[in-house]
C-alpha cells in the first residue's frame, strides 16, 4: 500500500497531465473516488510490476465499492484500458521532470541552483531511496547483515524491503534508521567526549542518538510535541543510550549553558521529498517566510544557551536559502559574538562539492550518484558551524 501511494505522488503532476489527455470531458465533479482509483490504475500499469489486467480490475472495484462513483466504472475501465495501450508513448512526448514538480517549487530550484541541477533534483526524487541507517558501531559487519554497504560518510545503506523492525539488528539496538544526510551534522561537533549538548527540537532523535554514542557527558533532547518525544524515548531505550528529554518550546526554553548546540530547526522540508513526495502537493511558497520567521527565534535562542568558546550547529532538511544560508547570515550579523567555524568535507569524509562558498554543508538529492540507481542520493541538508567567543 505505501509503495501504490508513493509512486502516484511521485508521478502526480504526470499523471494527471496524462489522465487529462485521456478524459475528453474532465473528471466527473460528483464523485472524488474516480481520480484516486485512475492515479493508482496508471500508476500500477506505467510503473509497478503489475498486470494490465490486474491493476485495471483493481481501479474498478473501487469505484464499485463507492455508491457515488459506481455509474463511472465503464470509464475507470475504458481509461486504464487506453493508458495500457497508449500510455508509454505518451509520456515519451511529454516532459515528465517538470510535471511532477510545482511550477513555483522548480522556479525556486531553477534560481538558486541553475536550470541543470534544479531538474537533477527533482529527477532524484521520482526514485525510491535505500534504507539508510547509522550504526553504533561495527558499520562493516552491520552492511554485511544487511546486505548493504558502508558509505563514506560512516552511514550503511541497504535495499530492503519490509517492516524495519524485522531486520538484524534492530532488537539489540545496534542500529537507528537515519539518512546519510541527517547523519552528517552531528559529526561537525567533533569530539564530544566530557561535554554537554543540547539538542532542539529534537524529535524523532536520531540526532540525540548520535550524541549520546559519541561519548558526550550530557544530552539533553528538547521537544514541544509530546506524543513524539514518547515514540523518542521508546527509541532509545532500544537503542541503550542515555539522553534526558525535556517537553518545552524551544523558542523560550532556558536551560544551559552548554559545551555545545545543535539545532534542526522546523522547516519546508524540500530536502526530504525522496522519503517524503506528498511535501511538494501540502506546501506552499508562503509556508516559507512563516518558517524562516521561526528559524530565526530558535537559532537566537539556541546561541544564548552557549557557553563561551561553546559550539552552535544550525541545521535543516531544505533546499531554500531563506531556511539556511540567509538565517545564518543574519545571525551572524545580528551577533557579534559569534563567529562561523568553516566545514570541510575532510571532516566526514564527504564531496568537497558538498560545501558552498562559506564554508557550510549543503548536500542537494542529486549528489552522491551511484550506478544502482537504488543505492544513489541523499536528502537535501544545510547546516552551519558558529561558535561563541
Amino acid at each position: 500500500m505505501r509503495r501504490l501511494v508513493t509512486s502516484v505522488l511521485r508521478r502526480l503532476g504526470t499523471l494527471r497531465h496524462l489522465l487529462g489527455q485521456l478524459l475528453e470531458r474532465g473528471l466527473p465533479a460528483d464523485a472524488p473516488r474516480v481520480e484516486p482509483a485512475l492515479l493508482l490504475g496508471a500508476a500500477q500499469i506505467l510503473w509497478l510490476d503489475v498486470a494490465d489486467h490486474a491493476a485495471v480490475d483493481l481501479a474498478v472495484r473501487l469505484v464499485q465499492g463507492d455508491r457515488r462513483a459506481t455509474r463511472y466504472a465503464g470509464l475507470v475501465n475504458a481509461v486504464l484500458r487506453r493508458v495500457a495501450r497508449e500510455g508509454a508513448q505518451r509520456l515519451a512526448h511529454i516532459d515528465q521532470i517538470a510535471l511532477d514538480m510545482p511550477a513555483w517549487l522548480m522556479a525556486r530550484w531553477v534560481k538558486n541552483y541553475a536550470a541543470e541541477t534544479a531538474r537533477a533534483i527533482a529527477a532524484a526524487h521520482v526514485r525510491e531511496p535505500a534504507l539508510d541507517v547509522t550504526v553504533k558501531s561495527e558499520a562493516a559487519h552491520w552492511a554485511e547483515k544487511l546486505e548493504g554497504r558502508v558509505l563514506a560518510t560512516g552511514s550503511v545503506r541497504a535495499v530492503a524491503h519490509g517492516p524495519v523492525s524485522q531486520l538484524p539488528g534492530y532488537d539489540e539496538g545496534a542500529w537507528w534508521v537515519q539518512d546519510a544526510a541527517a547523519a552528517l551534522p552531528a559529526k561537525l561537533f567533533r569530539d564530544l567526549r566530557g561535554r554537554s549538548v543540547a539538542d532542539l527540537c529534537a524529535a524523532p532523535g536520531g540526532k540525540s542518538a548520535q550524541l549520546a554514542a559519541a561519548g558526550a557527558a550530557e544530552v539533553v533532547a528538547v521537544d514541544r510535541a509530546a506524543a513524539r518525544l514518547e515514540r523518542m524515548r521508546q527509541n532509545l531505550a532500544r537503542l541503550r543510550l542515555d539522553v534526558q528529554t525535556i517537553a518545552a518550546d524551544a523558542t523560550q526554553w532556558h536551560g544551559g549553558p552548554f559545551d555545545a548546540v545543535l539545532l534542526d530547526a522546523p522547516c519546508s522540508s524540500t530536502g526530504t521529498i525522496r522519503r517524503h513526495p506528498d511535501i511538494p502537493w501540502v506546501k506552499r511558497e508562503r509556508d516559507i517566510a512563516a518558517l524562516a520567521a521561526l528559524q530565526r527565534r530558535l537559532i537566537e535562542r539556541a546561541a544564548e544557551l552557549l557557553k563561551p568558546g561553546g559550539i552552535l550547529v544550525y541545521c535543516t532538511c531544505s533546499l531554500e536559502p531563506e531556511e539556511g544560508i540567509e538565517i545564518v547570515r543574519d545571525r551572524l550579523n545580528g551577533d557579534p559574538k559569534l563567529r562561523r567555524l568553516p566545514i570541510s568535507a575532510a571532516e566526514f569524509h564527504g564531496d568537497p562539492e558538498w560545501i558552498t562558498a562559506e564554508g557550510d554543508l549543503q548536500t542537494l538529492p542529486c549528489h552522491l550518484p551511484d550506478a544502482d540507481s537504488r543505492m544513489a542520493g541523499l536528502d537535501g541538508f544545510y547546516a552551519a558551524r558558529l561558535q561563541r567567543n
